[in-house]
């Protein structure tokens, strides 16, 4: 199998680093959808936050309830505008000593910029740490399966803490993430496992890559089946389905990457607002391409045409292997599934998918 590169398919594209296929993208997907499968996504960028003080002094700076995160654990989370903007979204694994946090590839510097002018008196060390740690990424129903050939028990599937009730009902919120993703160290590799929707994510030192994809022994998948994946399953990706308006709950990430009951924060106002009085402004949808006009995909941020006026803008388009040309976008709240008119997305005529 001859790897192809996202660089020599596309050199601006933010997964340049990463490998897009190995000859046959829609196997490599039906492998993610139906067993299991390797994806190499050490293309992202890593964060390394040690320091006795670093989980409350991440706690004040952010979406995430995290003063209760225990060690081997995760979480998501974002740090918002003033106005409730999403100006950076990661993922974090602690292990009781570090909190790592992996972003989207050129991503690090601008959240790490952020942090170190937020240090003052705290003990926190924060660091890039990408080129020492690397993510590698199992997909698939048999993922359970291929962590137990890496000597890691199943780990459990993400704990999410439902949604607070109606804003006129009481009750006691537990003090903790709104999602926990079970953890463990990857023995051999003083590396880390950290489950998450749909597989789970390996943080393991750059320098044992090969090592590790060797012991894995599974068939490797290039990051267009893994984009495939993310698409049907309708999980946004920072820059990609988010813009410099973007709201948390716009997208999905609410659940996710915000507790709903936590202190003070930077942009919780809008957050609340927007939780307790009513929908966000957009949406995020899962569109169907017909494919006819054009066989390319409509790039990031495309506009969404409706009766001749945008509408939203497309997220990420992929081939799917069951489902053909489909597409995230984020469109206006109004726009329905079934209210009339046509929606375009470039020279395609597009449809939102009802579920």
């Amino acid at each position: 199998m001859n790897p192809v590169s996202v660089a020599s398919i596309d050199p601006s594209s933010v997964d340049a680093g990463a490998v897009a296929h190995y000859g046959d993208p829609s196997r490599e997907q039906k492998i993610l959808d139906t067993e299991a499968g390797l994806v190499d996504r050490s293309h992202r960028d890593v964060l390394a936050v040690p320091g006795v003080d670093r989980l409350t002094w991440l706690h004040s700076l952010t979406t995430q309830h995290l003063t209760g995160l225990p060690p081997m654990t995760g979480s998501e989370l974002l740090v918002l505008s003033p106005h409730g903007h999403v100006e950076h979204h990661a993922v974090l694994v602690d292990d009781g000593t570090t909190t790592w946090l992996d972003l989207e590839p050129g991503a690090g510097a601008g959240l790490l910029t952020f942090l170190s002018r937020m240090i003052f008196m705290t003990r926190v060390d924060p660091a890039d740490a990408t080129a020492d740690r690397a993510v590698l990424s199992i997909v698939g129903p048999q993922t359970d399966e291929a962590l137990r050939a890496l000597g890691v028990g199943a780990l459990a599937p993400a704990d999410v803490v439902p949604v607070p009730p109606a804003k006129f009902a009481t009750g006691v919120v537990p003090p903790r993430p709104t999602a926990k993703y079970a953890a463990a160290a990857l023995p051999g590799f003083d590396g880390l496992v950290r489950r998450v929707e749909g597989g789970a994510d390996l943080l393991v030192p750059r320098a044992a890559v090969p090592d590790v994809i060797a012991a894995a022994a599974l068939p490797p998948a290039g990051i267009w089946a893994y984009e495939a994946m993310r698409v049907a399953a309708r999980r946004p990706r920072f820059g990609f389905e988010t813009d410099h308006k973007t709201l948390a709950a716009e997208v999905g990430w609410t659940a996710q990457a915000v507790h709903l009951e936590k202190g003070c924060y930077r942009g919780q106002e809008t957050v609340s607002r927007v939780h307790h009085l009513g929908r966000p402004p957009r949406k995020l949808v899962l569109l169907h391409l017909d494919g006819i006009a054009t066989d390319e995909l409509p790039a990031p941020h495309t506009e969404v045409v409706k009766d001749g006026r945008a509408v939203g803008f497309v997220g990420t388009a992929v081939r799917h292997y069951e489902l053909g040309q489909i597409a995230l976008a984020v469109v206006r709240q109004n726009v329905k599934p079934d209210d009339g008119g046509q929606l375009q997305v470039g020279p395609s005529t597009a449809a939102i998918d009802p579920l």
